[in-house]
């Protein structure tokens, strides 16, 4: 008898399960895939106990970073967070579906706006229905962008300005206005203009600019709706509308000024002779991650997406330090699912330093990510390095270097070279490719190409200014760099 209490008590014993484990249990049971974080007692347990549980676990080098894989990796598996059921599929009002069709039929300048939520809803089938049986123009939002083609003949991504300001009628789905679309007020938009906005969220509605027409509902099943009524009704906008032919006249001028500004021989290169040969080169599978100022902006118009959920920047809050961690995500997944289709992070100098420590999980983890610095040797603008000499003469370096400026020149790539990655530094159109072209070739290492160029290059010129610090600091610092020494001494001792 006594020896079969020990027995039992042993059984006891050996079945005891740790907070840990429940841990790791409980995430595993909410089907919770990839784990990303940092341990330190006691999360060195819970790491452990998840992947004894078959959870597989990121060790990161930021807890930040850490946070922004995790939130990639829901976007780009379309998983609920754990404890949180899907909401119901759900239909729009009726009537507000008529309301909708009817703004559209007597609009003379539609705009169908494609966010981040149709790629996140996977309506790319329904919505691009909607715009090939409509026949109106549509413009993606950064994260939109691939739902549909960026080169298909109905995205007017390159006549963004014209098409905001002048639509009479915008449908906006699955996107917010927040500040990526300017609020939503003028002089950004008409002032007259009626949004049909579709989204899941009822507190989203009508916010910031009221609504002519909400429609509450699951985007899939909202735009099926559109488009049964569209059809009843035969109707499409006109090819050959003046609508058209305004947006297609901005496209072209605005392509040839692109053109001009990319085919520059001159050193350093600018943003678009840079972005121009990246895009080149890029396979049209890739999985494109941006985060900068002029970096993320302009490689938004420059790098053209061709797959849903293909893309990963700044998003709704315009965060910077994303870049490495939404890497990390798609590329454990990329590698999880055995896909041949590369990461590509592209990188500002300023949103490199946020989370550039990361590179060493990249290389850790021996994730075949290509970083592509563009270091302008600051925010926004930076100075050269003559510039920053004369600088540096005149005495503490907190009261005269501007404070966009970083350090010229600053040598990223050899943060990967440190950790057994591959490191180039470019300066040049042909050490670009070349790089470019030795890092899609190795699918195994990951790379980090340091391109410098001009510390004065800057988006093309437009007409409206929406973001003041970036219109100040690109004027202060073009001034700085054209300035001789004694009327810098000038201006600072000023």
């Amino acid at each position: 008898k006594s020896s079969l209490i020990c027995v039992c008590m042993s059984e006891v014993i050996m079945a005891e399960v740790t907070g840990a484990q429940l841990i790791a249990e409980a995430l595993k049971s909410q089907n919770v895939e990839y784990m990303f974080g940092i341990v330190g007692v006691p999360i060195i347990e819970v790491a452990m106990a998840a992947q004894a549980a078959g959870i597989k676990y990121v060790g990161m080098r930021n807890e930040q970073a850490a946070c922004y894989a995790a939130s990639a990796i829901g976007y780009l598996t379309g998983r609920f967070v754990s404890c949180c059921p899907a909401p119901p599929v759900s239909q729009a009002d009726s009537r507000e579906i008529t309301q909708a069709v009817r703004l559209l039929k007597a609009a003379q300048r539609p705009l169908i706006i494609i966010g981040k939520g149709v790629a996140y809803a996977r309506a790319e089938k329904e919505v691009r229905e909607l715009v090939e049986v409509t026949g109106i123009p549509f413009l993606p939002t950064p994260m939109g962008k691939g739902v549909l083609p960026d080169d298909h003949p109905n995205c007017v991504a390159a006549a963004r300005s014209r098409a905001l300001l002048q639509a009479d009628v915008i449908v906006l789905l699955g996107a917010r206005l927040n500040w990526i679309l300017h609020f939503g007020f003028p002089p950004r938009f008409s002032p007259h203009v009626k949004i049909i906005q579709v989204d899941l969220c009822a507190e989203e509605l009508s916010n910031n600019v009221r609504a002519a027409s909400a429609l509450l509902g699951d985007i899939r099943a909202v735009v099926r709706q559109l488009l049964e009524t569209v059809r009843s009704e035969s109707w499409r906008f006109p090819s050959d509308s003046e609508w058209w032919s305004t947006l297609k006249e901005k496209m072209t001028a605005n392509a040839q000024i692109s053109k001009s500004l990319a085919l520059q021989s001159t050193l350093p290169m600018n943003y678009y002779t840079a972005f121009h040969h990246i895009s080149e080169l890029l396979p049209k599978d890739c999985i494109i991650v941006s985060e900068g100022a002029n970096t993320m902006d302009i490689g938004r118009t420059m790098l053209l997406n061709y797959l849903p959920r293909h893309r990963l920047d700044a998003g709704t809050f315009g965060t910077m330090g994303v870049g490495p961690g939404f890497a990390i995500a798609a590329a454990v997944l990329e590698q999880t699912q055995k896909s041949a289709q590369r990461v590509v992070c592209i990188e500002g100098d300023s949103a490199f330093g946020f989370s550039g420590m990361e590179v060493e999980t990249i290389c850790r983890y021996k994730l075949p990510i290509i970083i592509i610095v563009i270091n302008n040797n600051g925010i926004y603008s930076g100075v050269d390095p003559e510039t920053w000499k004369e600088m540096e003469k005149m005495g503490d370096m907190t009261t005269i270097a501007p404070p966009v400026t970083l350090l010229p020149e600053a040598r990223y790539e050899q943060v990967m070279s440190a950790f057994g990655g591959r490191g180039y530094l470019v300066r040049t159109v042909e050490e670009l490719c070349s790089a470019l072209q030795e890092s899609l070739k190795n699918t195994h290492t990951p790379s980090l190409l340091n391109v410098l160029i001009d510390p004065a290059s800057d988006r093309k010129q437009q007409v409206l200014y929406t973001h003041t610090a970036l219109h100040y600091s690109s004027i202060c610092c073009n001034i700085i760099n054209n300035l001789d020494k004694a009327l810098l001494s000038c201006i600072f001792s000023f």
